[in-house]
């Protein structure tokens, strides 16, 4: 597969994990525990790197939570986990950062929103604490404008400037001007007062998609900062996934974004690990990044005759998910292998070919045989009531033989 071409920009150390240039897209995710519950928040944290997540926020809203943040990091280092975590602070966190210090130190970046850092001269004052604090720890930060807390004042002031044009725009246009506008003033602003281009990273969220596509787009033109990608008050479950899914999919195809992160209502049937599983599930669609073999299974028709392809597809995703530990250090580049499941002769024999290995269950009246390909030929047929316990041990040994 051609590899997509991703836009040029410096490369922003977030503790270990580089961000932007031409390094892999990042996934990262936030907690929804207060920071001051080390246990809540503790927990959660290991939870999201075990999924998968690079990088974890933690809400620092208060001074309890900004005196927690170095002691959990302090247990999360003792358990064996490196990633970095990340501070998200809004309207005190000038206050907070120079309170706390350890917390300054311990924090691998700062997430600061220039929409609720203070108002009128106490704007500039207090996002300049914050970079000087950044500066004096060698910390990145983020740079995080949202149309649901955009700076008013700089809104109001292009609205103005807008009603005296003889033709003037419209509120949407005007409000994306506002926030490219916010985002990439506020990384001027940063670098006037010593902050390096390598230490910035710019997100301009929104909530509905093509502003959201618009505005990004826009914002990748008009600067070479690296980007963070998401789509804000996405939606639950279902919703989220597929609007938080187009959104990032539009950008990441023209190459724009370097860390990501979908976001998701949180509900008390499911994890919040799925956010992560999402990230990773676009990247990997888009052959972006790949975390674990991919299974291709049909979705039924009239053709199938019994549930079986179904169970022995999620029987496979079992599968892989128990080994990939193992796999993952005894088999390099096993995550890239492709995986069919099929339930008829119509698409089965075809997509068996095009994966690394397949099997193609019989349908509705055909011979209750399955053939099994591998490499684009096929390579026996099974047949009887271990069709399962088969299929797993010749998939076992296909990647001993591939990988090995």
């Amino acid at each position: 597969m051609e590899q997509l071409k991703r836009r040029i920009t410096p490369t922003v150390y977030v503790g270990e994990v580089p961000l932007g240039g031409q390094h892999p897209v990042v996934v990262q995710s936030m907690t929804d525990t207060p920071t001051a519950d080390t246990e809540a928040t503790l927990t959660q944290t290991m939870a999201l790197i075990e999924a998968g997540s690079q990088m974890v926020r933690w809400t620092v809203n208060d001074a309890a939570a900004a005196e927690n943040v170095p002691r959990i990091i302090d247990q999360l280092r003792k358990k064996g986990y490196n990633q970095p975590i990340i501070g998200d602070f809004h309207f005190n966190g000038h206050t907070l950062l120079n309170k706390f210090p350890d917390c300054a130190r311990a924090l691998a970046k700062y997430r600061i929103n220039p929409g609720n850092v203070g108002k009128g001269d106490r704007h500039d004052d207090n996002f300049a604490q914050i970079i000087q604090v950044a500066m004096k720890y060698d910390k990145p930060v983020r740079i995080g404008v949202n149309w649901g807390s955009l700076d008013q004042e700089l809104l109001t002031e292009l609205m103005d400037q807008n009603a005296r044009l003889e033709k003037p725009a419209d509120f949407k246009q005007v409000t994306y001007n506002a926030m490219i506008q916010s985002a990439v003033g506020s990384a001027k602003l940063a670098e006037s007062l010593g902050m390096a281009s390598d230490k910035i990273i710019l997100s301009v969220k929104m909530s509905i998609l093509q502003d959201m596509v618009n505005v990004y787009s826009r914002l990748a033109k008009e600067c070479d900062y690296v980007l963070h990608l998401g789509l804000t008050e996405a939606g639950a479950d279902v919703q989220g996934i597929a609007s938080s899914s187009a959104a990032l999919g539009i950008l990441l195809q023209q190459g724009i974004g370097d860390t990501i992160r979908v976001s998701l209502t949180p509900h008390p049937d499911i994890p919040r690990s799925r956010e992560v599983e999402v990230c990773k599930h676009i990247l990997q669609s888009m052959g972006l990044r790949y975390f674990k073999p991919s299974v291709t299974s049909c979705p039924g028709c009239g053709r199938t005759s019994s549930n079986y392809f179904q169970i022995l597809a999620s029987d496979i995703n079992e599968h892989i998910e128990r080994k990939m530990p193992q796999w993952k250090k005894e088999f390099p580049g096993v995550e890239r292998m492709k995986i069919a499941v099929m339930g008829c002769v119509v698409n089965g024999p075809g997509e068996s070919r095009h994966a690394d290995i397949g099997i193609s269950l019989p349908g509705t009246s055909e011979e209750p045989i399955a053939p099994v390909y591998e490499n684009g030929a096929k390579t026996c047929t099974l047949k009887g009531d271990h069709i399962k316990e088969e299929f797993v041990a010749i998939l076992e040994r296909h990647i001993q033989q591939k990988f090995g």
